[in-house]
């Protein structure tokens, strides 16, 4: 197997620019809708899951997922063929080769992430069909579908990029709105891979999920801000985030739901929705001042910068946010707090920090190496949103 990549002019002129965005908007838009179908799939079937049970693999969520990934498989397959057997010279000369065939690198990805999605669809149904109702996010067929749903979020993502990094002007504008709702996507994404260790503000006192969050979102938040043309891009990209998530919540908590699935350790009466999510636009206002304040610092200086900055601001925020989120304050409608899974068996353990460090120094010591974690995220964020940065093809 290999694969080859056609040299392209580094400086292409404001026509050929044009012809490659002419030839990508089916295909852009189709891919970043369906992007946002599988996010909002993915929300709604683990609130399924948290609700009623696994009744059967064909849950209106599920399939929403697999339409979403059959449809972007599907119109990045077609503008691949498009390419090989009827691109111009100039759309040519912007792809990548791949068994004889030419399409935009982020075509390939979505092609891939389709296919990963489809795998998983048998493979789950195996597994509960032979084990039952999960106990955990990530068992292994959810791994595989959640590395096809990264996959085609990181394509849509591609190719909004390669798209605002030929434009100019307006053009590069609105590529760049479109490149922040894909990386807010992209956010939501990330997030469902902290649900078990860093959602919940029962966890906001302890060192464990400042941890997880260091690991998970300084490389999003930076590679965004470095990567698009726009002033605020992680900010707004958060924004979308929290966005989708609210509006998720509210929307799912309007519809009733019965536990199908034993054992049934408390009854719930309607969808349970996400937790409230986490105020990541805060953090990641300050990488957006900082990148555009110190964008010619390079290298450790510069994500020693990024990662203690990333820290500080979720202390200081999440810490006393987690104390309103335990409160009855937080337990309405809006922030949607104190909603369990039908399988939890309630206790007071609803109303207390969990896994709170012994003592300072124990405090101190698990938070020195959440600096190290995030400094290292933010340090592999900088390399990916440089490299992002240069994408055209």
């Amino acid at each position: 197997m290999t694969t080859s990549i056609l040299a392209a002019d580094a400086s292409p002129s404001r026509s050929e620019a044009r012809a490659g965005i002419d030839s990508l908007s089916v295909t852009l838009y189709a891919v970043l809708a369906s992007s946002l179908a599988i996010v909002i799939g993915l929300i709604w079937d683990i609130s399924w899951h948290r609700s009623i049970g696994r009744d059967s693999f064909w849950t209106l969520a599920h399939v929403l997922e697999q339409v979403a990934a059959i449809v972007t498989g599907l119109t990045c397959g077609w503008l691949v063929l498009k390419t090989t057997f009827a691109g111009s010279v100039e759309e040519k000369a912007r792809t990548v080769r791949f068994w004889g065939f030419r399409g935009p690198l982020g075509a390939w990805v979505c092609i891939w992430g389709t296919l990963m999605m489809i795998t998983s669809a048998p493979f789950d149904n195996w597994w509960h069909n032979a084990y039952g109702l999960d106990v955990e996010i990530l068992s292994p067929p959810h791994s595989i579908l959640g590395l096809g749903m990264i996959g085609i979020q990181l394509g849509a993502l591609i190719m909004i990029l390669a798209a605002q990094n030929r434009a100019s002007g307006a053009e590069s504008r609105k590529f760049g709105s479109l490149f922040v709702i894909s990386a807010g996507v992209m956010l939501c994404m990330g997030a469902v891979f902290t649900l078990e260790l860093a959602s919940m503000g029962n966890e906001m006192h302890s060192v464990v999920f400042y941890r997880v969050v260091s690991i998970a979102f300084p490389i999003f938040l930076v590679a965004i801000a470095r990567a698009s043309h726009l002033k605020w891009a992680a900010t707004w990209a958060a924004l979308v985030y929290m966005g989708i998530n609210i509006l998720m919540g509210w929307v799912l908590q309007l519809f009733p739901a019965t536990p199908l699935l034993a054992p049934i350790y408390h009854p719930v009466t309607h969808m349970v929705p996400p937790p409230f999510p986490l105020l990541l636009v805060l953090p990641a206002i300050a990488i957006d001042l900082l990148t555009h304040r110190y964008r010619q610092i390079n290298g450790w200086i510069a994500s020693i910068l990024f990662g203690a900055t990333f820290l500080v601001v979720m202390l200081v925020t999440h810490w006393p946010w987690g104390n309103f989120m335990i409160s009855p304050l937080a337990r309405n409608f809006v922030f949607m707090a104190d909603q369990w899974s039908y399988t939890e068996r309630l206790g007071e353990f609803r109303y207390r920090f969990w896994n709170v460090a012994s003592s300072p120094l124990v405090f101190a010591k698990g938070m020195f190496l959440a600096l190290v974690y995030a400094v290292t995220s933010a340090r592999l964020g900088i390399w990916i949103g440089n490299g992002l940065a240069r994408v055209k093809r």
